[in-house]
């Protein structure tokens, strides 16, 4: 007996794109961009091959790289001048990722994010306020309720500047609610929110911390980022964001949480975001430089992989090395 029902029949190139049940356009990508207050010329990421940080002079011609590979939003990310114990250059009318929102919201049309956290600008490299103490006892932490009035004040000063969306990523509880409600108060309701809803505390952000220099001085974040074990916690996450008001609901890292992607995705009626972090980019690029992988097809099959699951948008390293291709 010969088989009747043949799949392979789908599967010839003239009806294989007809049948192709997950699409993936520049227009799904978000590519992150590195603006450094320190330094007048662009500095190679080592750890994220092909990707620098670039000084504010530079922010402009930068995202109009990004836009030329028809790739139409950005995510900021900043390297202040100074830090201090309450990262008060995150939130500064001069920050450097204000500055640089104002330039590049002034000067192009690219679409511009703003990632909202303070581990970047703080001398403890954690995101938020911590406890007195917390760098000698591991048992300390941030102090949650402190931090939020921080985290609203350096999404207005986004928003002021022009972001046309911001992104509060540092996993602190009730986060949305007072930073929706500190921007519609500032005449900013137009203004987007997108939740980092389900951000786990992963080994896969190291590059990461390397290229936005916010690794924590002592201790981890396990005590307010995610257990990567868990995967009913990222559903009340997402639940409690988007009760808040998160305009979309991010899952970070992408590819080990694939579960939770697709959690969210029927879960939710609202854009399902995902980060397809700096690891998951570094560790692809290393196994290409070894011969091991081709790059291009490992990485278009990973984001492929995220749009399965349910991403409606990826916020990617890859994205302008993938856009032609798309």
């Amino acid at each position: 007996m010969y088989p009747t029902d043949r799949p392979r029949r789908l599967r010839t190139d003239g009806i294989r794109p007809l049948v192709s049940e997950s699409s993936l356009s520049a227009t799904d990508l978000v590519a992150p961009v590195f603006v450094d207050a320190t330094t007048d010329e662009r500095v190679p990421i080592e750890s994220m091959p092909g990707h620098e940080r670039v000084p504010l002079d530079e922010a402009v011609a930068r995202v109009e790289e990004v836009r030329d590979t028809g790739v139409e939003a950005v995510i900021l990310f900043g390297i202040p001048e100074t830090k201090d114990s309450t990262g008060s250059r995150a939130y500064a009318d001069d920050g450097v990722v204000q500055r640089a929102i104002r330039r590049i919201s002034e000067s192009t049309d690219a679409y511009v994010i703003g990632d909202v956290c303070l581990c970047e600008y703080t001398d403890h490299g954690h995101c938020g306020v911590t406890e007195e103490g917390a760098e000698s006892d591991p048992t300390l932490t941030v102090r949650n309720d402190e931090t939020l009035a921080l985290l609203a004040e350096t999404a207005v000063s986004q928003a002021d500047a022009g972001a046309d969306m911001v992104a509060p990523s540092s996993m602190t509880d009730g986060q949305v609610a007072t930073i929706r409600e500190a921007l519609d108060d500032a005449g900013h309701e137009d203004v987007a929110l997108m939740s980092y809803a389900a951000k786990y505390e992963s080994a896969f952000y190291g590059p990461f911390r390397d290229a936005a220099d916010g690794a924590p001085a002592f201790g981890d974040r396990r005590h307010y980022q995610m257990d990567p074990a868990n995967r009913r916690e990222a559903l009340r996450e997402a639940r409690l964001d988007a009760e808040e008001g998160a305009d979309v609901l991010m899952v970070k890292p992408g590819l080990p949480y694939l579960d939770v992607v697709s959690d969210l995705r029927r879960e939710f009626d609202r854009p399902i975001a995902a980060y397809n972090v700096s690891g998951e980019y570094a560790m692809l690029h290393a196994a290409a430089e070894k011969g091991w992988l081709d790059l291009e097809a490992v990485a278009h099959e990973s984001l492929v992989a995220l749009k399965r699951a349910g991403a409606d948008l990826i916020v990617t390293y890859f994205a302008e090395d993938l856009a032609d291709r798309l």
